[in-house]
């Protein structure tokens, strides 16, 4: 019996990578994930600092990089993610 590596494969929903961000930066920020909102500023609404969306960067690319192989938010797209919206976009742009 082969071991699977990539447990849940096809393409993710937009609903699902907004419901990862919202839960990791709960997780991040120690924030209820319900009162995230997809157009929440992460600086101005969340008050999120660089560090922490950095730390969101690894989780994220961690754990999609476990269902799409070489998954990467580069460095230099990071200044122009603002909002929990432009996040989600860019993931799914990537995916």
């Amino acid at each position: 019996m082969p071991a699977e590596t990539h447990v849940q494969q096809g393409p993710f929903e937009r609903a699902e990578v907004l419901q990862l961000v919202k839960d990791r930066l709960g997780d991040i920020l120690e924030i209820d994930p319900g009162g995230i909102g997809e157009g929440d500023s992460f600086a101005e609404d969340l008050h999120a600092d660089s560090l922490a969306l950095i730390e969101l960067v690894e989780v994220l690319e961690e754990e999609l990089g476990e269902r799409s192989v070489g998954f990467r938010i580069e460095d230099e797209d990071l200044e122009d993610l603002k909002t929990v919206r432009d996040a989600v976009d860019y993931v799914i742009a990537r995916l």
